[in-house]
C-alpha cells in the first residue's frame, strides 16, 4: 500500500431536498453506511446540542453521532435537519432550534413566493 498523498475525497452525498418542507439539506453518508439529511452551513459548539443528536463530520466526509460528555470545548458538530424542519411537530429540544424552526419555515414561505412585492404595492402612493 502505498501513502495517501492527497486529501481523501468526499463520499457521495451533496444536497437533497427534505420531502416534508422542500428545502435543501446535506446528504451525508454515516459510519454504518445510512444516509442522513443534515442542516447546512450550520455547526454550533457540540457543548450545546444534546449528546445523541451530536454528528460530527470524519476525515473521509461520513458523519457519527458525537456522545461524548462533556465534549471538547471548541468541538463543533452538526444536527440533523429534521431536528430544525418547520413541517414536523418535535418537541422543544433546545431554545436556538426553536429559532432555527422558526427561520426555516420563513424560508420556506420566501422559496415558495414568485417574487418580492413591488414599492407600489406596498406604499400606494410611491408609484
Amino acid at each position: 500500500m502505498g501513502v495517501l498523498r492527497e486529501r481523501p475525497s468526499k463520499l457521495g452525498g451533496g444536497q437533497s431536498r427534505c420531502p416534508y418542507c422542500g428545502l435543501a439539506a446535506d446528504r451525508v453518508l454515516t459510519l454504518e453506511h445510512d444516509w442522513v439529511l443534515l442542516e447546512p452551513d450550520m455547526a454550533p459548539l457540540a457543548h450545546t446540542v444534546p449528546a445523541e443528536h451530536r454528528w460530527i463530520e470524519l476525515s473521509d466526509g461520513r458523519v457519527t453521532v458525537y456522545g461524548v460528555c462533556p465534549p471538547d470545548p471548541f468541538q463543533r458538530c452538526r444536527i440533523e435537519h429534521r431536528l430544525a424542519c418547520s413541517a414536523q411537530q418535535l418537541p422543544d429540544l433546545w431554545p436556538w432550534l426553536t429559532t432555527l424552526c422558526a427561520e426555516n419555515e420563513r424560508r420556506v414561505e420566501r422559496e415558495q413566493d414568485p417574487e418580492p412585492p413591488r414599492p407600489s404595492e406596498l406604499w400606494p402612493d410611491a408609484g
